[in-house]
């Protein structure tokens, strides 16, 4: 199921308001595609994140996909984490798998969890 509480981008990232920060991560839909992740590239605590550029990337045994900022804002928090234990994106993309907390990010242009449904059953899922 698709959370309600955030925004998506076509490209599968997700964005949610934690006060005033915004957490980034990626769906469940785009970690079922890539399968079994291997390696993932973050920022860094104080990287300025650009909106609609890429943040990091992340890599399965299948392909290397970059991860696309929908906000832009600084670093303030990296869930360094995922490094050595990317099974938390496979298990739980929406909550342990979060990748990192940006401050100064407003949310707009984004899909909410319906219009981002559709973009999934589009893609043949």
């Amino acid at each position: 199921m698709i959370p309600n509480d955030r925004q998506y981008l076509e490209t599968h990232e997700w964005a949610k308001k934690e006060g005033d920060l915004v957490v980034l991560g990626i769906t469940d839909f785009a970690v079922k595609h890539l399968t079994d992740l291997v390696y993932i590239k973050l920022p860094s605590v104080g990287d300025h994140l650009k909106k609609g550029e890429r943040f990091g990337e992340i890599e399965s045994v299948k392909a290397v996909s970059d991860l696309m900022s929908p906000v832009e804002g600084e670093v303030v928090e990296v869930n360094s984490e995922l490094v050595d234990a990317l099974d938390r994106v496979a298990n739980d993309p929406y909550n342990a798998g979060w990748m990192v907390k940006v401050r100064g990010g407003a949310i707009s242009g984004m899909l909410d969890a319906a219009a981002y449904q559709k973009v999934t059953e589009a893609d043949g899922h």
